[in-house]
């Protein structure tokens, strides 16, 4: 019997007892035997009402679909509630999070283009407590087009988001309520990405370490400031995360540099590294989460989680 523990509950009753000066094999096995338990490794505070973030970045591969479904995933891990909204057609968030995406299921094209409520869309993910899921299907390919002559279309998701009886204050809702509902967008501008803008307070950029990320930002950060001016006043640019991290070149770490003098405290001190474990797990329907507990990609996934919990709740 290692350490005089005998079962995962056992270890997580003590975990208190593991300090920040334990090894990095040993916050790895812990990791592994708490996730594998379905324990939460630590429980952090609430915030007070639901934050909505926004992932978007127009560039495709950053890792924006990957930081939505690992963040959502590793944000469980602390204790927090936490609702995703897949808006990308492909429907690669869904299979990370093992949610049904075939053609014809209930999906965020019925959210749209329907009017059918998120209660009645969304699916508890199997791998991870308290992580609901909205599918994306094919269908939503032809929203933006189906939505062209509504109403106030730019406008479905956030009644949607906001009339969740699970969505709101502490005061209004109690315990049952989301913490975090992540929407994760399409690599576009339209009229899909147009919704999550309008629909969320806080946006969060994956930006891969290489020159080309840094390309078509200020296109996207335009398209913010005219969100913010017309249609969302609320919305602000909270988080910038930098994915696929490489410490060995002198071109990561050339952009990490440009990013942070150019972003300051909006980007967060942990970094993505890039991983081969991060990419193997969504052919295992997982999130690195759960497919390598222990692995880089998912200690630093839990570790940035971490960072915009303490944030949200030192605003």
């Amino acid at each position: 019997m290692t350490g005089g523990f005998r079962t995962a509950a056992q270890l997580a009753e003590h975990s208190a007892g593991f300090e920040d000066d334990q090894t990095p094999l040993a916050r790895a096995a812990q990791a592994t035997v708490l996730v594998r338990a379905g324990i939460p490794q630590e429980q952090l505070s609430r915030p007070s009402e639901t934050r909505v973030f926004v992932v978007a970045n127009q560039k495709g591969g950053v890792g924006k679909t990957t930081s939505t479904v690992n963040l959502a995933a590793a944000l469980t891990q602390l204790g927090q509630r936490v609702l995703v909204l897949d808006l990308d057609p492909q429907g690669n968030a869904s299979t990370a999070l093992n949610i049904e995406h075939r053609q014809g299921t209930p999906s965020t094209y019925e959210l749209l283009v329907d009017g059918l409520s998120i209660v009645d869309l969304a699916k508890p993910c199997p791998d991870a407590a308290g992580l609901w899921v909205v599918p994306a299907t094919i269908d939503l390919a032809g929203a933006e087009i189906e939505l062209v002559s509504v109403v106030a279309r730019e406008q479905r998701l956030k009644k949607a988001i906001d009339a969740h009886p699970r969505v709101g204050t502490a005061q209004a809702i109690g315990e049952e309520r989301f913490d975090y509902v992540f929407i994760d967008c399409p690599p576009s501008l339209g009229l899909l990405t147009l919704n999550a803008l309008v629909a969320g307070a806080e946006m969060l950029i994956p930006i891969q370490a290489e020159y080309y990320a840094l390309e078509g930002l200020g296109q996207l950060l335009a398209t913010v400031d005219m969100v913010r001016a017309h249609l969302n006043p609320d919305l602000a640019v909270s988080t910038i995360l930098l994915t696929m991290y490489d410490a060995r070149t002198r071109l990561a770490a050339g952009v990490a540099q440009e990013v942070r003098e150019h972003f300051g405290d909006q980007v967060l001190k942990t970094a993505i590294p890039r991983s081969v474990r991060v990419s193997e797990a969504p052919s295992y329907a997982q999130t690195v989460m759960t497919y390598d507990p222990g692995s880089p990609g998912a200690l630093s996934y839990l570790e940035a989680a971490r960072e915009i919990v303490v944030r949200g709740s030192l605003q």
